[in-house]
């Protein structure tokens, strides 16, 4: 089944499959298939081509994948032009809400970089 230009994973039960879509997770997962009246247990093999309309029609105005992925980097863009806090730490690639960067933030500050200590010199 492919739903907003993704191919959803055979195997998986459809409330699971549904969550490989950029902007769908678990529970509005569980919320879109409660409104197209789907039982959240069945394959996603197993879904007939009346309910997978149904779930493209609902899917269909959300704001997902391409358009969500848009209006994040938009978010972002605005922050760092005008000038905010927030901005100036995802231009410069560190954590922005809040967390220290003394320990972690491994992952946004890169590989470790050992600063070599002074060299004392004997007489």
């Amino acid at each position: 089944m492919r739903i907003a230009g993704v191919n959803l994973p055979k195997e998986k039960r459809i409330e699971v499959g549904l969550t490989s879509i950029h902007g769908i997770g678990r529970k509005l997962s569980a919320k879109i298939l409660e409104e197209a009246k789907i039982n959240k247990d069945i394959k996603v093999q197993d879904v007939s081509e009346k309910d997978e309309a149904i779930l493209r029609e609902i899917i269909g105005k959300l704001a997902i994948e391409g358009d969500l992925r848009r209006k994040v980097a938009m978010d972002i863009k605005r922050l760092q032009e005008i000038g905010s806090y927030r901005g100036y730490r995802h231009k410069k690639g560190l954590p922005v809400r809040g967390q220290r960067t003394r320990f972690n933030a491994r992952t946004r500050k890169g590989k470790r970089k050992t600063v070599a200590n002074k060299k004392v010199t004997t007489k």
